[in-house]
């Protein structure tokens, strides 16, 4: 229990720094006038400041001092620069996140400074040795493609936790929830000795919790801040170095554990496929973009989020619903790890039904059709 409690501890730093930091953010945010702007393709109607990433950086930095002066983290520090390239990693992509929020960057500019961090987690050894794909087993990545590799699940991440950033503590509450139930695992995995130690898997995921659980109570709606690119980028980063230190340094002959290769893939996948811009989303988006001529980089209102919404579902029920599938897929998960003996999934699945039924069948919708229906015959009947 002693290294489990001083996880607890530096998690709360993180989120007791960012949420104390948040304040001060708030205040230059509004004196030097970075806010974000109301448009067509935005939700929010106010000018709202955009930089939260700025104080989740101060949560990780206080975070990871914090742990170096902590005994039972000695392991992760003596010998190891791997959470010193995370950091420097994390603030090159912070920065430039920072700076287009401030004035906006060209998107070759933040993918190239995407690139910079991963290979800089690369010089600093923060890289995967397996990657594990879904019923084809286990691949060993050669020195070559170690580089390739790192910079690829950055750039996947980075754009799938911008991509979901849509309406007030959606971002912030998947990230959480998933790196939370992240943390769990790669605990319960460390505590069964099936990673290479020393691992920070565990240590980054926390701290990516912590510092989205003190982001949260000042970006759900209505929020007062938002993250921005800082921190959905930052927040990226995190959640790539996370899930590729443990999920790619697992003993390979664990591939058959329960959720091994879930919870390597889940993060990428749960906002992506379940949490809110599933991949047909995605497609679609880049189909519906380019052939409106607008570029796949610039936004609209086309994700899962803004569809709910359009079904009848306000912004809070929208989040709320997309949390929820969250806290199932995670749990769904890590119930069967944590019960080996468990063979029936029952009350997950009925879980899901009705909240699939819930985000589908609401009154809400039959309301919005209804009225729907009602202005296309009053328009027949206007045209006759």
């Amino acid at each position: 229990m002693g290294l489990f409690s001083g996880y607890v501890i530096i998690f709360l730093f993180a989120a007791g720094t960012t949420a104390a930091v948040m304040p001060l953010v708030l205040k230059l945010s509004r004196r030097r006038h970075w806010l974000a702007l109301p448009g067509e393709r935005t939700v929010h109607t106010v000018p709202t400041p955009n930089i939260g990433g700025l104080a989740m950086l101060c949560g990780l930095a206080v975070a990871l001092i914090v742990a170096r002066q902590m005994d039972r983290f000695d392991r992760l520090f003596t010998g190891n620069s791997e959470l010193v390239g995370v950091f420097i990693a994390a603030l090159i992509i912070a920065l430039v996140g920072l700076r287009d929020d401030v004035r906006e960057v060209s998107a070759p500019g933040r993918v190239a400074a995407t690139i910079v961090s991963g290979l800089v987690l690369v010089w600093f050894g923060v890289t995967m040795f397996y990657f594990r794909l879904p019923f084809l087993g286990v691949f060993q990545i050669s020195g070559d493609w170690v580089p390739i590799v790192t910079v690829l699940w950055l750039l996947v991440m980075t754009q799938a936790i911008n991509l979901i950033d849509g309406l007030d503590g959606l971002a912030a509450g998947i990230v959480a929830i998933g790196s939370g139930a992240f943390f769990i695992y790669s605990w319960h995995l460390s505590d069964n000795g099936l990673l290479s130690e020393p691992n920070i898997g565990p240590l980054i995921a926390v701290i990516t919790c912590g510092v989205c659980i003190g982001f949260l109570p000042f970006n759900f709606n209505p929020a007062r801040i938002f993250m921005g690119d800082s921190g959905s980028y930052l927040l990226g980063l995190l959640m790539s170095v996370s899930t590729s230190v443990v999920g790619g340094r697992a003993d390979p002959s664990t591939q058959g554990f329960s959720g091994q290769t879930y919870f390597f893939l889940a993060p990428l996948f749960i906002p992506l496929i379940i949490l809110g811009v599933p991949i047909f989303d995605v497609l679609f988006a880049i189909v519906r973009r380019v052939s409106r001529g607008t570029g796949f980089a610039t936004a609209d209102k086309g994700h899962l989020h803004h569809r709910l919404i359009n079904l009848g579902h306000g912004p809070r029920r929208a989040v709320v619903i997309l949390w929820a599938w969250t806290l199932l897929l995670s749990g769904f998960v890590l119930y069967p790890v944590f019960n080996p003996s468990a063979n029936s999934i029952v009350t997950f699945g009925l879980f899901a039904i009705v909240l699939f039924l819930y985000t589908v069948l609401h009154p809400d919708l039959r309301i919005r059709r209804e009225r729907m229906r009602r202005d296309s015959e009053v328009i027949e009947s206007e045209m006759k």
